[in-house]
């Protein structure tokens, strides 16, 4: 099967392991991945902030991208929900007949990453070997817009040598929230700390999850407590080999 990767911004601009890691899983298990780079954003900054005008626009670019692409497969559960839950009402707001029809088309052909292994490729073992102990953080718009549920538990428990360990209060957000961390700093650092005490009370040596935004807010965290606790998006696991780079 052919599959085109949207890599998103985020990790475009800071972690491109991520994306890497996508195509590795994807093409070991015998797919065609395409990397289209005309695309952009998908316009959930602009969106989440007040700036519906930009955001439409960063969807009209991202209509004409993947416009005759097959499935598409995004490692970011917060850029799948912002399309699946607002380009509809943007497109809407437009009033344009054949934007909301091209919209409604489009949406079945978006797929999060664990949600295309599993609901579109029918796959929970990858061959992955990653010979640590992993807590999983169930990020807000996985858990509570995509409804992702055990997904990635599962495909985390058919990695081999992996030992999974129960987050207390796992379905807790970290405070990140993208500018709700800037706006709100206060808040946001308050509920990170309770995000890493359970993290580190699991006795985990890697924190995973589908979106490196927490991550992100997450690893700072624990790196600025020096707790040798690392954050990996969850594709990054599943690449790692017994014969390649298990970190």
């Amino acid at each position: 099967m052919q599959i085109s990767l949207f890599i998103t911004c985020y990790n475009d601009t800071l972690f491109p392991e991520t994306g890497k890691a996508v195509v590795r899983v994807l093409e070991r298990l015998g797919h065609e991945i395409e990397f289209r780079p005309a695309q952009t954003c998908c316009g959930q900054m602009h969106y989440n902030t007040g700036y519906p005008h930009e955001a439409a626009s960063m969807m009209r670019r991202f209509l004409e991208v993947f416009r005759d692409a097959g499935a598409i497969c995004i490692p970011s559960s917060s850029c799948v929900a912002t399309i699946r839950d607002h380009y509809p009402k943007m497109a809407a707001a437009t009033g344009d007949g054949a934007m909301i029809g091209e919209v409604d088309a489009l949406l079945s052909r978006i797929f999060e990453f664990s949600e295309l292994l599993i609901d579109k490729l029918g796959v929970t073992d990858v061959g992955a070997f990653f010979p640590h102990a992993v807590t999983l953080h169930p990020s807000c718009h996985s858990l509570r817009s995509l409804h992702v549920g055990a997904k990635p538990r599962q495909l985390l428990e058919s990695v081999r040598e992996l030992r999974l360990l129960d987050l207390h209060d796992a379905d807790e957000c970290c405070g990140f929230g993208g500018t709700f961390a800037v706006k709100n700093a206060d808040v946001s650092a308050a509920m990170l700390s309770d995000k890493m005490r359970c993290i580190l009370e699991s006795g985990a040596e890697v924190c995973t999850a589908l979106d490196n935004s927490c991550l992100m807010h997450i690893q700072g965290g624990l790196a600025r407590q020096r707790s040798g606790v690392r954050c990996m998006h969850l594709a990054e696991i599943l690449a790692s080999t017994e014969a390649g780079d298990s970190r």
